[in-house]
């Protein structure tokens, strides 16, 4: 006797078997290419980045001298010259390469500052703005382009960001200053100083705007979507004991959408790690023998007080925005196709990439450790 319940064997049985079959083979393509990619920069990268001094020293220009007995020594200007006398007559040859010695602690400083800022005013922005679509905003066509103009930005190219940043922030952004620059587009004067409009150069707060604006579409998105997802009830209820509506979002709404705002956060952070373009025009330099914290200030007297020192302090640390730096994308790209290519630049480059590949892994693990953390933390 047949089994009623048996599986039909019809055509129609077959392309769904063969569709899945397809899907499933398409993700595991995926997850090999990942998987491939990651271990052939580890493999290639590894042994460089883990050498003394990768991530603690600044990048110099690589110096291999090699002897007449066959020896080969890698070391930094400062020491090349000191190992060719010491040689002397057994001195053979000498190779420099550019970026390709000592370490990335620059490029890893500057990476991180640039990611400080542009998160810190994309995280601000992007919430007050998902905060007013999702809980105040009317539905109707203005709200609606308003969403696609968002969606539409997140979809322009990275370059396009890096011109506006270079138009908006580096030469045209508010300064106030006693003394305007003669480029300056045009002044304000306010009594005890001057609004000039002169822009803020090439620095980590004009690369910070700049990256905030590129992930800040990601950041309004997820933010939005999980503010509604928060059930009505909760609002309702709020609202019904006699608070306001504020009152009602910060205390009902805002720590349940929490999770979801920090794992949007954390890969916008991953995003606006990896983007080059908009460094070059607005925050990087391929090399800097100086991290942000160590510019040059004129010595105080030997009489200076308390306020006189506080003051100095309070100006490197606020000196530290206002310099240009290195970042790692634009230093792999320099690397990369900037540089003829020998064997010793190989291995800066992929050392390189290694550890801006564990950086992203890291990001991405630690957003979902937060989702999964704060997730256990507010249930509804």
């Amino acid at each position: 006797m047949n089994n009623p319940f048996a599986g039909d064997h019809s055509s129609i049985q077959r392309r769904e078997t063969a569709a899945r079959w397809l899907l499933r083979l398409g993700s595991y393509v995926v997850v090999l290419t990942t998987v491939a990619i990651f271990a052939f920069i580890t493999v290639k990268g590894l042994p460089h980045a883990v050498k003394p001094g990768f991530l603690t020293e600044l990048t110099s220009t690589l110096h291999v001298i090699e002897s007449k007995d066959g020896k080969v020594f890698k070391t930094n200007p400062v020491e090349a010259d000191v190992i060719k006398k010491r040689l002397g007559e057994g001195f053979q040859s000498e190779k420099t390469i550019s970026y390709s010695g000592g370490g990335i602690l620059g490029p890893i400083v500057g990476t991180a500052l640039l990611v400080v800022v542009s998160v810190s005013v994309a995280l601000f922005l992007g919430v007050c703005c998902a905060i007013y679509l999702s809980e105040y905003a009317k539905k109707g066509k203005f709200i609606e382009m308003v969403r696609l103009a968002i969606l539409n930005l997140a979809g322009v190219p990275s370059v396009v960001f890096g011109l506006f940043g270079l138009g908006a922030f580096v030469l045209t952004a508010p300064v106030l200053t006693g003394t305007p620059a003669d480029r300056a587009i045009f002044v304000i004067p306010l009594g005890f100083t001057n609004l000039s409009f002169q822009g803020w150069d090439t620095c980590v707060l004009s690369g910070g705007f700049t990256l905030a604006f590129v992930i800040l579409p990601v950041i309004i998105t997820a933010s939005e979507q999980c503010l509604q997802a928060v059930p009505q009830g909760f609002r309702e209820t709020s609202m019904a004991l006699g608070a306001t509506r504020w009152q009602t979002i910060w205390r009902s709404v805002l720590p349940f959408a929490t999770p979801g705002i920090l794992t949007s956060t954390i890969l916008g952070i991953a995003r606006a790690a990896g983007e080059t373009a908009p460094i070059m025009f607005t925050a990087a330099l391929a090399f800097k023998d100086k991290l942000p914290w160590q510019k040059d200030l004129p010595p105080l007297p030997a009489d200076a007080g308390m306020f006189a020192h506080w003051e100095q302090s309070v100006q490197r640390f606020l000196g530290i925005f206002t310099e240009s730096v290195q970042a790692l994308p634009y230093h792999i790209y320099t690397l990369a196709a900037k540089i003829p290519q020998n064997e010793y630049s190989e291995q800066a480059q992929y050392g390189s990439v290694f550890v801006f590949l564990v950086l992203v892994a890291s990001l991405a693990a630690t957003s979902i450790w937060l989702r999964i953390h704060l997730r256990k933390k507010y249930k509804w």
